[in-house]
């Protein structure tokens, strides 16, 4: 039987044709640092074949897989392996399904926590019940006919308490799971995050293009020459270009509701910045930053005057994603003097 290793974006890399028992398993779970084969294979009962885990919507290397097929070869196997980096879904596909995914962990890990607890509750319950049956400050008399059944009770008694602590654990590791996968979106579109995401894509993008162009980016060439070479290009400058879209149409509805995208065309010289809880004097205004006291100067302070710098040279760049407030020299004059 023949062994296909697939890889497309929409599925990611699946290594479908293996049988159990047949030495695939061995091959597949073994991790490869050579190749660069270090996420290991998983099988999936609900595909019913083999897959790379975090494969989906991302390139591969060609390298990789080649090897992966030639140590199957050894073994005996017959491989294929074939490689559609077209074929993928939307950025915003993608996105929406991690959204949908979380919220399904969400709902899974509440279970967990909420099973735990009264697991937890009902342990509880049975060790104080047990413990209420015996009077207050009884011994275990040694040698009487009760002693047996005292020594039982008690040791239900610690196995009850040690069950419920134990229970009690694990729904506060649930609950911690259930709350980080329900921030999932909230996290992921976070504006000032999602303004540095940005600010990165664009960067890749100027990149890819250069490539494009035949010139250089990041220190060195693609060969442009090549059409597997010009295919990969135009796919990254197809996702990157979606990406942007997508984030800045994000950045747009946080706009809508009121979240204010800060520049160098908001800020002058001597006017105060708020950043990190403090206000800052701005002393120099810079294309994505503004230049402010150092951070060690503000330690303790509400505000941070330029009369507070006791060296020159010890400033601070204050990107303009992590701005929260602006006032003039003159309103800061008017309504921070009294709170520093």
């Amino acid at each position: 039987m023949t062994i296909d290793i697939t890889h497309t974006g929409r599925e990611g890399t699946l290594i479908e044709g293996t049988s159990k028992g047949d030495g695939t398993a061995e091959i597949l779970r073994a991790r490869h640092y050579a190749t660069g084969y270090t996420t290991v294979a998983r099988w999936s009962r609900t595909l019913g074949c083999w897959y790379l885990p975090h494969s989906r919507d991302k390139r591969t290397s060609r390298p990789m897989l080649e090897a992966l097929a030639e140590r199957l070869r050894n073994a005996g196997f017959t491989v294929t392996v074939s490689i559609d980096e077209a074929d993928r879904r939307t950025f915003a596909e993608a996105e929406q399904n991690r959204t949908d995914s979380a919220q399904d962990r969400a709902e899974r890990f509440g279970q967990y926590a909420d099973n735990a607890a009264t697991k937890s509750e009902s342990a509880w319950k049975r060790g104080h019940q047990i413990a209420d049956a015996i009077p207050m400050g009884q011994p275990i008399l040694i040698g009487h006919h009760s002693e047996r059944h005292a020594r039982r009770d008690q040791e239900r008694i610690d196995n009850a308490m040690r069950s419920s602590i134990s229970e009690r654990d694990r729904a506060e590791h649930w609950s911690r799971r259930e709350r980080a996968a329900a921030g999932y979106e909230q996290f992921r579109k976070d504006p000032a995050r999602t303004l540095r995401r940005i600010e990165k894509l664009r960067a890749e993008l100027r990149a890819v293009e250069k490539w494009q162009k035949g010139q250089s980016a990041h220190g060195y060439h693609r060969d442009i020459t090549n059409p597997e070479t010009r295919q990969d290009l135009d796919i990254q400058h197809q996702e990157l270009t979606e990406q942007i879209s997508y984030w800045e149409a994000v950045i747009k509805e946080a706009e809508g509701k009121g979240f204010k995208v800060w520049s160098r065309a908001d800020f002058q010289r001597g006017d105060y910045v708020k950043a990190n809880g403090t206000w800052w004097v701005v002393l120099r205004v810079n294309a994505k930053s503004l230049t402010t006291p150092h951070l060690h100067v503000g330690i303790g302070k509400k505000v941070v005057h330029a009369e507070d710098l006791k060296h020159a040279d010890w400033t601070w760049r204050t990107p303009y994603d992590e701005v929260t407030g602006r006032m003039s020299a003159e309103e800061a004059r008017q309504k921070l003097t009294a709170a520093a």
